[in-house]
């Protein structure tokens, strides 16, 4: 699998708290000079990316990050102002302690509203598996397949670990047939990356593998 094709898949990603405008700006240049799937930042940088980025890359962002539990009209606020800034695709967490309490009603209809308003743009749904059992990693495939979000994401890397070889096969035996797979978090190398892809997943949630591809090539002045 060549590593230009891995990288088109890649969503580059800068999400720590204390990032810069010049942090976010060199992390939109990669992911246009690396041809990555988007650029994924926090939700502040939006409009500023957009701008700079405008139809070369994808610019991704995040809603009820890192934890969750923000409320839906919190949400869909936050949803609604990302894409009036020009975000292209939606990256949510879904609130986990009603996962734990079975609340799977009130879960449908948020992601389901979050869709409704993403409308033809793509919603991810972060559900941290982590933290999950297998059956809820089940009941979860389940929940957006019938919303018809566009993604089911593993993590959001900010918890105990990330995606696992395991859980993204598990999601391919249980996802509907529409639905794809975001392996995010603690992708090590092109060869844990051409794993998850052969496994299922057709977005990665990395910055490691631009930054090794960079330090492979060292094109002059980059």
């Amino acid at each position: 699998m060549e590593k230009e094709y891995i990288l088109s898949k890649v969503d580059h990603t800068l999400l720590k708290q204390q990032s810069t405008w010049d942090e976010i700006k060199a992390v939109c240049d990669d992911a246009v000079y690396y041809n990555t799937a988007s650029v994924c930042i926090p939700p502040s940088f939006v409009d500023r990316a957009k701008k700079y980025v405008g139809n070369k890359t994808a610019v991704c962002t995040v809603i009820g990050f890192p934890n969750g539990y923000n409320t839906t009209a919190v949400k869909e606020y936050e949803t609604k102002d990302a894409l009036e800034n020009g975000a292209d695709e939606i990256d949510m967490v879904i609130n986990i302690g009603d996962l734990k309490s079975r609340e799977y009603d009130k879960i449908e209809k948020e992601i389901c509203n979050l869709k409704r308003i993403c409308d033809n743009k793509i919603l991810k749904v972060i559900i941290e598996t982590c933290l999950l059992t297998n059956e809820e990693k089940i009941k979860m495939c389940e929940l957006i397949t019938r919303c018809g979000a566009d993604y089911i994401k593993t993590s959001t890397g900010f918890s105990a670990s990330g995606a696992t070889f395991e859980d993204v096969a598990l999601f391919s035996e249980h996802i509907g047939s529409q639905i794809k797979i975001k392996a995010a978090g603690g992708i090590q190398s092109f060869e844990d990356a051409e794993k998850f892809i052969a496994l299922g997943a057709s977005r990665l949630g990395t910055s490691r593998l631009v930054k090794l591809m960079k330090n492979e090539t060292n094109p002059n002045g980059y």
